[in-house]
């Protein structure tokens, strides 16, 4: 944990219909002070969306080594390289160099996260996708966040239904096409 970091555990209970994933787990995220709660959130979310036997936070703020969320195979290789936020065009070349597939889940608007993209060498730019939330989901549920929480995450049809700390709340998971 790095100096500075709030711990924050999420229960969490997740119900993947699309990909036919269901686990219960809790998670301990370390928030980084330069953090914000909406990209903490984006995180986590991404992290039940991408479920996977061997997924991991990486070291992604403090490292450019790894991304903020990865999938590993038994043997140490990457299977999923998983950027939060708005990683620039090297991170994404990078990522995707490396791992089998690579996404990225933004909080941002995804029209101004991918514009700065046009025109730079991506490795395989075609197979990327990017994903985000219907416009205020990811505050809304950061408003949402303490340091120990409950989390349900149910998809169903590309739609998210959340439910964090008693509270529900619902969004589509939009995908977005780099190439």
């Amino acid at each position: 944990m790095a100096t500075g970091s709030t711990m924050h555990t999420f229960d969490v209970q997740l119900a993947d219909t699309d990909r036919g994933v269901y686990e219960d787990y809790t998670l301990r995220v370390a928030r980084h002070p330069s953090e914000t709660d909406a990209y903490m959130v984006t995180r986590v979310l991404a992290h039940g969306l991408e479920h996977a036997e061997g997924i991991a936070f990486g070291d992604g703020i403090s490292s450019t080594e790894e991304p903020a969320v990865i999938v590993r195979d038994m043997t140490g290789a990457i299977m999923a390289w998983i950027e939060i936020g708005a990683p620039d065009a090297e991170r994404l070349h990078y990522g995707s160099r490396l791992a089998e597939r690579t996404v990225v889940y933004t909080h941002r608007d995804p029209a101004k996260v991918m514009a700065p993209w046009a025109g730079k060498k991506i490795h395989r730019s075609d197979a990327i996708r990017v994903y985000s939330f219907d416009p205020g989901f990811i505050d809304a549920a950061a408003a949402l966040i303490e340091r120990r929480n409950t989390m349900t995450l149910t998809v169903t049809e590309q739609v998210l239904y959340l439910d964090l700390n008693g509270t529900s709340l619902t969004s589509a998971i939009h995908e977005h096409e780099l190439g």
